[in-house]
């Protein structure tokens, strides 16, 4: 091979190279706080990625598409690369991270927030108490005076995944347990419908859209009793932050792109200053409770009457 052939063929390479870097270039549609980007969200906590959805782009030139899904769905939709990013209310279990693995992928799980499972009941309905040994009982298909059915968002929810790993049960296929798409749905039947007993995100109640608020307004949450416990709390804030609600539950975003885009900048709004004030004032517990700035004045200035 004499030079002038081997100069050629140099030129040629450098020029493949060049057009494949900027096709991969195109192909990468963000950065840390600039493009777009899909996120699947658990659907049990819509409410709460919305709102930091909307600062996050207000605040940067992004697009966010949400598209909620059901646990099940969205975990599988990871493991076959059709979901980048995603907002569970679990980390990936250790046979999920293997198959990442094995793959050559490496999923950054960064918790941002304190959620919780809450039964809710129809305002007509005067009992404002449950124990949860009362529900295990009724899920095992005994009688139980003060539950005549129990209604769960999705088989495939992370809602009813927790209750069964509570519980230790495998399926809920008993007598007089249903199941519909969405936490909305479960809220308008539990209002429609007297003596049925809802199990949703609490984020949808303390965070309804506006269209469903009249039903919200039918609804009472109920106190939950531990199985070993000996009083009644509800899936307050202050009974979050303080472990007396026993149905709590961390939310994590997972981000599986594996470059610097808006899955990391995204997880680092959620887990920063502002971010964290929005799950606070939520009503949700903030994985890192925010700053307060306090101003200390040297001197009293009193009005004048």
């Amino acid at each position: 091979m004499n030079k002038l052939t081997k100069t050629i063929l140099g030129f040629l390479l450098l020029t493949l190279l060049f057009v494949f870097s900027c096709q991969k270039k195109g192909e990468k549609k963000d950065s840390i706080l600039e493009g777009k980007a899909t996120i699947y969200v658990d659907e049990s906590v819509l409410p709460i990625v919305e709102d930091e959805q909307a600062v996050f782009e207000a605040e940067y030139k992004a697009n966010l598409h949400l598209v909620p899904k059901s646990e099940k769905e969205i975990v599988n939709s990871l493991l076959n690369d059709t979901a980048k990013i995603a907002i569970l209310t679990r980390e990936l279990s250790k046979k999920e991270i293997k198959a990442f693995q094995s793959k050559k992928r490496f999923p950054k799980t960064t918790p941002f927030a304190t959620d919780a499972i809450a039964f809710i009941r129809n305002k007509m309905s005067t009992d404002t108490l449950i124990d949860l040994k009362n529900v295990i009982d009724f899920i095992q298909g005994k009688s139980v005076s003060n539950i005549q059915g129990l209604v769960f968002d999705n088989p495939n929810s992370s809602t009813t995944r927790y209750m069964a790993e509570k519980i230790g049960l495998g399926n809920f296929a008993q007598k007089n347990i249903f199941s519909f798409k969405t936490n909305e749905e479960v809220i308008k039947y539990v209002a429609e419908n007297n003596g049925m007993i809802g199990v949703i995100g609490m984020n949808w109640i303390y965070q309804a859209p506006l269209e469903l608020q009249d039903m919200v307004n039918k609804i009472n949450i109920l106190s939950v009793k531990d199985v070993n416990g000996t009083a009644y709390f509800s899936p307050t804030q202050d009974n979050l932050a303080s472990g007396n609600y026993s149905l709590a539950r961390h939310l994590y975003i997972i981000n599986c792109q594996g470059y610097s885009g808006l899955g990391m900048g995204f997880a680092s709004f959620l887990g920063g200053e502002r971010g964290q004030r929005i799950i606070l004032k939520s009503g949700l517990v903030p994985e890192h409770f925010p700053s307060r700035k306090i101003v200390i004045r040297n001197s009293i200035i009193k009005d004048k009457n």
